[in-house]
């Protein structure tokens, strides 16, 4: 199992609309792409203050190695990274293996 964290930080014109259709998009890798097994969308809410401006995480959990590397050039992941990165002011992307 693979686990594929992205901490994102929205450029300051990205609208809560955008961000919406953005969480809807990711959540619909989970039926199109096998091996695709979960995907969870969240919003900081550390009391700790210590996000350095990331604002949202998508937390997303694939079947296997080979499951990560069908995803990555999938046509529905590159859709959706036309939609996705041009909303980006920076973001982190951080696998492991459980």
């Amino acid at each position: 199992m693979i686990r594929h964290i992205l901490l994102i930080k929205f450029k300051k014109s990205v609208g809560s609309a955008e961000i919406a259709d953005l969480e809807a998009l990711f959540a619909s890798m989970v039926p199109k792409i096998d091996g695709v097994d979960s995907v969870e969308w969240g919003t900081n809410n550390s009391p700790e203050q210590l996000n350095k401006g990331f604002t949202h995480s998508v937390f997303m959990t694939f079947t296997n190695e080979q499951a990560r590397k069908n995803y990555l050039p999938h046509p529905e992941h590159e859709a959706l990274k036309k939609v996705f990165v041009p909303l980006l002011d920076d973001i982190v992307v951080f696998d492991y293996q459980v």
